[in-house]
């Protein structure tokens, strides 16, 4: 298995918007390969979201990012993302969920 764990900083008073696009953009839209993808409210930041992915391999992953659901996601986002201050790969093993 494949994990990404990033935050994402939004455009300053602009983390609603941002959050509400990344949900919409996920909601029904087939993903070959994710196994979790969950999007959460940073409580100690509040322009910042925390983005938790799990995939069965990190080539579904950069697969995604080429799919036309996904582009029009980051299309729309764009001008809402301020930056990203953390992004960590993983190797997740288990738990509830998976």
């Amino acid at each position: 298995m494949y994990g990404l764990i990033g935050r994402m900083l939004a455009q300053p008073g602009k983390r609603d918007a941002l959050r509400d696009i990344m949900l919409e953009g996920m909601a029904g839209a087939p993903m070959p390969g994710c196994i979790s993808y969950v999007v959460a409210e940073d409580p100690a930041e509040e322009d910042a979201l925390w983005i938790t992915e799990v995939w069965d391999s990190a080539e579904s992953h950069r697969g995604s990012l080429q799919l036309e659901s996904v582009q029009a996601t980051i299309a729309r986002a764009r001008p809402l993302i301020a930056g990203m201050d953390n992004r960590t790969e993983t190797r997740p093993v288990g738990g509830v969920g998976l």
